[in-house]
C-alpha cells in the first residue's frame, strides 16, 4: 500500500494509490471516516483498516479517481516533532567530507540530531533560500522510516514492528551555517529544507531489511548512488538506540543518512543554485523533485 495526501477538488484528502498506481482512492470512501491528517491515520492504524484498504483495492467498483485529478503533497506536511537524522551513515560518505584517513572499524556509534521541520513539502514544491542566509546549499537523499506505533527501549529484534512505512527524504542543509554555528540544528532546519514523499510505503511492501536502491541527480546528472544495505547502523540499531530513553511516538520520521556525492563533497564543492532541479529516488517508493528557488 502506496499512501498518500493530495487536494482534490481544493480539498485535502489521504488516499491509496491503486496496484497500477494510475489511480487513488480515498480512504475516508474506504473505511466511512476522516482522519485529522496523515498523523492521525498512523496512529489509529489497525489490522482490520489494513485488510479493508486491501480489500477496496480489489474491488473494481470503487471509487477511484484519475492520479492526474490530483495535486500530491507532502504526506506529512506538519510532522508533530522534530525529525530524528543520522549523520554520516554511510562510509564512503564519511569519507568524502573527512580531512584525515578513517577506518571504517573505528565508527562505533552513530551522530543523531534533530532537524525541524514544522513543515516539510512535497515533490514538485521549491526549495527557497536566500544569499544573504546561505550560499552553499547542499541535497543530500535519504531513506526515511515512518514509526507507527508508540515505543520505548525497544528490542533490535522487535523493531519492525514498531515500523508503519517509509519515504524519500531530501535532507537539505545549509554548509556555511553548519559550519559558522559547529553543530547542524540551524542548516538543517531553514524552510522548505525538508522535502518528503512522494508517498509513504506500508512497510509489508518491502522486505526487512529494506535493500534499497538510492540516488540523487542534480539537473538529469547523477550525483549519489548506493544502496541502503551499506548503512553502517542498520534500522534495527538505529530505531533501538533511539529509543533507549526516548520514547518515539506514531508518525516519528527517522531519516537514516545519505551516501557520497553531496555537492561539498567534490572539489571545488558542487553546490545548488537558483533554478536547479534535484531529484531524489529510493527503489520502490518513488521520487520527490524539487527546484530551487532564490529568494529576493
Amino acid at each position: 500500500m502506496y499512501f498518500l495526501n493530495c487536494i482534490y477538488k481544493n480539498s485535502e484528502n489521504l488516499a491509496v494509490l491503486s496496484k497500477d498506481k494510475d489511480k487513488v482512492v480515498f480512504i475516508k470512501d474506504i473505511l466511512n471516516k476522516d482522519f485529522k491528517d496523515m498523523n492521525d491515520f498512523i496512529e489509529n492504524f489497525t489490522e482490520d483498516i489494513k485488510n479493508k484498504i486491501y480489500i477496496s483495492l480489489k474491488n473494481e467498483n470503487e471509487k477511484f479517481v484519475d492520479i492526474r485529478e490530483i495535486t500530491v503533497l507532502s504526506p506529512i506536511p506538519k510532522p508533530r516533532r522534530s525529525l530524528f537524522c543520522l549523520g554520516k551513515n554511510y562510509f564512503e560518505h564519511m569519507k568524502e567530507l573527512s580531512k584525515e584517513e578513517i577506518k571504517r572499524e573505528s565508527i562505533e556509534n552513530p551522530i543523531y540530531f534533530l532537524k525541524m521541520a514544522s513543515e516539510t513539502i512535497g515533490t514538485n514544491e521549491n526549495i527557497i533560500y536566500n544569499k544573504s542566509v546561505t550560499n552553499e546549499l547542499d541535497y543530500e537523499v535519504e531513506l526515511a522510516v515512518i514509526i507507527g506505533k508508540t515505543g520505548k527501549n525497544i528490542k533490535k529484534e522487535d523493531v519492525k514492528n514498531y515500523i508503519f512505512g517509509y519515504t524519500v527524504a531530501n535532507d537539505v542543509t545549509a554548509r556555511d551555517l553548519q559550519s559558522k554555528h559547529k553543530q547542524w540544528a540551524v542548516g538543517k532546519s531553514l524552510d522548505t529544507f525538508c522535502p518528503i514523499g512522494p508517498y509513504i510505503v506500508y512497510k509489508d511492501e518491502i522486505s526487512y531489511p529494506p535493500k534499497l536502491n538510492i540516488c540523487s541527480k542534480v539537473n538529469d546528472e547523477i550525483r549519489q548512488e548506493s544502496n541502503t544495505s551499506e548503512m553502517m547502523f542498520d534500522i534495527d540499531y538505529i530505531i533501538s538506540d533511539l529509543s533507549k530513553g526516548i520514547t518515539l511516538r506514531p508518525g516519528d520520521i527517522i531519516l537514516t543518512g545519505t551516501p557520497k556525492g553531496v555537492g561539498k563533497g567534490f572539489n571545488p564543492p558542487r553546490y545548488l543554485k537558483d533554478s536547479d532541479v534535484v531529484e531524489c529516488y529510493v527503489e520502490n517508493i518513488g521520487t520527490i523533485i524539487n527546484k530551487i528557488h532564490e529568494e529576493n
